[in-house]
C-alpha cells in the first residue's frame, strides 16, 4: 500500500458518506436547494462541513467569522456546532444567496447566532478589526480567490492566538498543478498557498477533503 492520501472514487466517496455523514436535515435541504441553483459548485462538500464543526468543538470555538456566505450551509455548520451563546458573522455581497441562508437560519432556529454582514469584504473587515480586534476563535474563509491574501492578512489580525484559519478551495480542482492554467484565480490561489507554507506565523496542514482545506493555527 502506498502512503499517500487515498484517491476517492465514486463509489469508494459513497461509502465514506454512508458510514461517517451525520448531516442534520435542515443542512441537507439546505444543500439540495444549493444543488439547483446555477453557482451550486460553490457549496461546500457535506463531509467538509461536518469535518468543520467537529473542528469547531474541539477548539472549543465561540466566536467564529467566515468571508464569504453564499447560502450559508457553513455558518449554519457553524452555528450548530458551537453552544447556544456563541458568535457567527459571516460577509457576502448578494442579498439573493443570504435571503435563501437566512430562511434556513430562522428554519434551525439559530437565526439570532448568526450576524450578516452585507457589503464588500474589503471594507467590512477593517471596520470588524477595529471594533473586535483579536477576538475570534476561528476564520472560514471562501470568497473571491484574489482578494484571498488581503482576506488572510484581516483574518490574522482578527483571530487570537491559537486560532483557527480554514482557506477553501485551495487545490482548486487541481489547476494548481495545471502550467496551463493562468487564469487571475488560480494565480491567486498558488500564491496564497506559497505565502502560508513561508508564513512561520501559523501551524500548517493542507487537507485534500472537498476542493482542499487549509487549516492554520495562528501561533
Amino acid at each position: 500500500m502506498s502512503n499517500r492520501t487515498v484517491t476517492l472514487d465514486d463509489k469508494l466517496y459513497e461509502y465514506l458518506l454512508n458510514v461517517s455523514l451525520r448531516e442534520p436535515e435542515v443542512l441537507a435541504d439546505l444543500r439540495r436547494h444549493t444543488m439547483k441553483l446555477e453557482m451550486a459548485r460553490m457549496q461546500i462538500a457535506p463531509e467538509q462541513g461536518q469535518f468543520m464543526g467537529l473542528l469547531l468543538k474541539l477548539s472549543g470555538a465561540r466566536r467564529y467569522l467566515e468571508v464569504g456566505t453564499f447560502t450559508g450551509y457553513s455558518a449554519l455548520v457553524a452555528a450548530l456546532a458551537m453552544p447556544e451563546d456563541a458568535e457567527v458573522h459571516t460577509l457576502d455581497l448578494s442579498t439573493e444567496w443570504t435571503d435563501i441562508a437566512r430562511d434556513y437560519w430562522q428554519q434551525a432556529d439559530v437565526s439570532e447566532r448568526i450576524k450578516l454582514h452585507l457589503g464588500a469584504a474589503s471594507a467590512t473587515l477593517p471596520t470588524i478589526v477595529a471594533e473586535a480586534g483579536a477576538s475570534f476563535d476561528a476564520v472560514f474563509v471562501d470568497a473571491d480567490k484574489t482578494s484571498y491574501a488581503l482576506y488572510v492578512q484581516h483574518a490574522y489580525e482578527l483571530l487570537r492566538p491559537g486560532g483557527l484559519l480554514m482557506i477553501d478551495n485551495v487545490l482548486w480542482g487541481g489547476a494548481v498543478v495545471d502550467a496551463a492554467a493562468d487564469d487571475e484565480d488560480t494565480v491567486a490561489i498558488r500564491r496564497i498557498n506559497e505565502a502560508m507554507l513561508a508564513d512561520e506565523r501559523w501551524d500548517l496542514s493542507l487537507v485534500p477533503v472537498g476542493d482542499g482545506l487549509t487549516l492554520a493555527l495562528k501561533r
